[in-house]
């Protein structure tokens, strides 16, 4: 089937396909490994609200960094949230850093849920 038709077709039935310029995915894995793929092609379909991504590229396997904190990323007063993430939420939420971080640490350091929760 030709491209063009396929795409008609798709939007028929309410799919929209956006090619993404993604620089890197990471997936971490339940074993504390990560599946990192550099320079991927990826493609997020919308199928009437129900999103899917698709990854196409060669995974380099590695041991996971999450929850590895670089020296100077927080200040020793943060509990370990990264200024990043409260720049982020305050930002975000048009509060300040501290109500920021307040809501960062009553969260776990959930984002979405700190700015649900200041908002």
């Amino acid at each position: 089937m030709n491209p063009r038709k396929m795409k008609q077709m798709m939007e028929q039935m309410g799919i929209d396909v956006d090619e993404l310029d993604a620089t890197e995915v990471v997936i971490r894995l339940e074993d504390g490994s990560e599946l990192v793929f550099d320079d991927a092609d990826v493609t997020r379909m919308d199928a009437r609200g129900q999103e899917t991504y698709q990854v196409i590229g060669e995974p380099e396997e590695r041991e996971s960094t999450a929850g590895e904190v670089e020296a100077g990323e927080t200040d020793g007063e943060s509990g370990g949230i990264p200024e990043d993430d409260v720049e982020l939420v305050a930002a975000r939420a048009g509060v300040s850093a501290e109500e920021a971080r307040e809501a960062l640490e009553a969260t776990g350091g959930d984002l979405a849920a700190a700015i649900d929760r200041v908002e």
